[in-house]
C-alpha cells in the first residue's frame, strides 16, 4: 500500500511545507489531486488573487504556481511525494528498510514510529 501526498512548498519568512492532501493510495490519485489543487490552492497567508500562472516542470509531477495579488506576487511549488517505506516499488521500500536498520540509535530522519510511543 502506497502513501502518497500532495505538498506545497514556499518561502514566507522561513521555508515552509504544507500538506494539501494526504493518504492517497496510488500515484494516479495523487496526480489527480495535484492537478485539482493547481487552480484552487491558496497559501495560508492572506492574499487577494488577481492573476494565477501555472508552470509545469519537465517531470510532470511538479508545478510552479505564481499568484499575482493586489500588492505582491507570491510563488509556491506543488508536488507529489511518496512515503518510501510504503512504496509499491520493492527496491525503494527495501532500501528504506535497510536504512532504518543501519540508522537505529541515531537521530537521523525516520518514517516509522520510534520505540516507546
Amino acid at each position: 500500500m502506497s502513501n502518497w501526498v500532495v505538498i506545497a512548498q514556499y518561502y514566507s519568512d522561513v521555508y515552509r511545507t504544507e500538506f494539501i492532501c494526504r493518504g492517497l493510495e496510488t500515484k494516479d490519485q495523487a496526480l489527480e489531486a495535484l492537478r485539482a489543487a493547481l487552480h484552487t490552492y491558496l497559501p495560508s497567508k492572506s492574499i487577494v488573487e488577481k492573476r494565477r500562472r501555472v508552470y509545469r516542470f519537465a517531470d510532470q509531477e511538479t508545478y510552479l504556481v505564481v499568484i499575482k495579488g493586489k500588492l505582491t506576487e507570491w510563488e509556491c511549488t506543488l508536488r507529489l511525494a511518496e512515503l518510501i517505506s510504503d512504496s509499491t516499488d520493492a527496491a525503494v521500500a527495501e532500501h528504506a528498510q535497510l536504512e532504518d536498520r543501519v540508522s537505529e540509535g541515531t537521530d537521523g530522519p525516520q518514517d516509522r514510529i520510534p520505540p516507546g510511543y
